[in-house]
């Protein structure tokens, strides 16, 4: 039994105070829409499936995966049923979360593994339940819990630095598109008419010429531009995750994003494989979960033949050299780990050291953001600042003459 299938919906619902609200809602069917809608105390009015929006169900947000794992690995550790477990879980986590962790519940109640719970009520990484059945064959779910959390915390570091570093640039560029925008819109057009009506006794350059005239026609529709991005916000919102990977590729294009992008996945990926190896999965089964995790094609083709190697009998201190998109560091790390027999711990480290060099990276990406946001918001507004100067320079300097 798998997750239905959801779909992206459009609603409009009314509040409890009798008020209209309109959002964006994945949900297997329309009825469940109105059901999810009336937990949050709002009435389904209307509902429009956006095309194209088929998914599997939506991941578990990252911050109630914390949570989740927090009572599991606290509550089991303890000597607490694991139903009585989910059901604290169900009572911590958000509400959008609250459907899932109670059908997890109701699946375990009726004799289901917790893996198998997780993969039925769909939303869950494929990573953190191959790490719950390798637990649950040792009996030690809670301890995989508490590991899981741990590597579900420091990925939420990385993203709550990866926001604060993308939130400057943004902001700043979204105020220069606004004050571009306004100056075509209304200033421009205002000005580019003072001078017209002077009946060409101002001489006008070719540069300020289109610009006004690309003024006029953007004041003369700006009621279809308006629309036109309300229209664009709204089919961003809706197919987030195709626009999403769209950017990831263009970044990974940037030699200095796609070097922090994969410190980030590293950083996941070995603590991945340490929750893994300590919950007794073997070498090769958990290179070959936590290998998905790699975007880089190098690194993770490399990372795919050391586990088929792996498999074929190969020894880690003999092939790990082969894979040189890892650090030489690395590689030696894990050599030695391997003799002295403590794999588990080197993930660790190495998930740790990666974390403080995704900071260090994401500094120097912010020392070099801030000038280059800087120059690109002159490089809009100059142009047209220049654009309405030189005229009104012109006209002034007649006028002295």
């Amino acid at each position: 039994m798998s997750a239905a299938p959801s779909h992206q919906f459009l609603f409009q619902a009314m509040t409890a105070t009798g008020g209209k609200k309109f959002g964006f809602r994945a949900a297997p069917s329309e009825s469940v829409l109105a059901e999810e809608l009336r937990r949050d105390h709002l009435m389904l009015l209307r509902a429009w499936k956006l095309p194209g929006t088929a998914a599997a169900t939506r991941r578990i947000p990252l911050k109630d995966e914390v949570l989740l794992n927090e009572q599991l690995h606290a509550l089991l550790d303890r000597g607490v049923p694991l139903v009585d477990a989910l059901e604290v879980a169900a009572s911590v986590v958000s509400k959008q979360t609250q459907p899932t962790v109670e059908k997890l519940r109701e699946f375990v109640a009726a004799g289901d593994s917790f893996a198998g719970a997780c993969t039925k009520a769909g939303g869950f990484d494929p990573v953190a339940i191959a790490v719950y059945v390798s637990a649950e064959r040792t009996g030690d779910l809670a301890t995989a819990a508490g590991r899981l959390m741990t590597a579900a915390r420091r990925r939420m570091k990385l993203l709550g630095r990866a926001i604060t570093m993308m939130i400057y640039p943004s902001a700043i560029a979204t105020l220069s598109l606004l004050v571009v925008t306004a100056m075509l819109a209304f200033i421009v057009p205002m000005i580019g008419r003072q001078l017209d009506d002077t009946g060409g006794q101002v001489q006008i350059n070719a540069f300020s010429r289109v610009v006004i005239d690309a003024s006029y026609w953007i004041n003369a529709n700006f009621n279809y531009i308006l629309l036109g991005v309300v229209l664009a916000i709204i089919a961003i919102i809706a197919f987030r995750e195709r626009v999403g990977a769209f950017f990831m590729r263009v970044f990974n294009r940037l030699p200095v994003i796609r070097s922090l992008v994969l410190t980030i996945e590293l950083a996941r990926f070995f603590a991945i494989m340490g929750a893994m190896t300590r919950s007794g999965v073997p070498l090769a089964d958990a290179l070959g979960t936590a290998t998905k995790l790699i975007s880089s094609q190098t690194l993770r083709g490399q990372l795919e033949w050391l586990r088929q190697s792996l498999v074929d009998g190969g020894v880690l201190r003999n092939l790990i050299e082969r894979v040189d998109a890892l650090p030489f560091a690395t590689r030696k790390l894990l050599i030695a780990a391997e003799r002295s027999g403590d794999l588990d711990a080197a993930f660790e480290t190495l998930s740790a050291d990666m974390a403080d060099e995704v900071d260090k990276k994401s500094e120097r990406l912010m020392a070099l953001l801030e000038p280059a946001v800087i120059l690109t918001m002159f490089a809009l507004i100059g142009p047209l600042l220049l654009a309405i100067a030189l005229p009104l320079l012109t006209m002034s300097i007649e006028g002295d003459a």
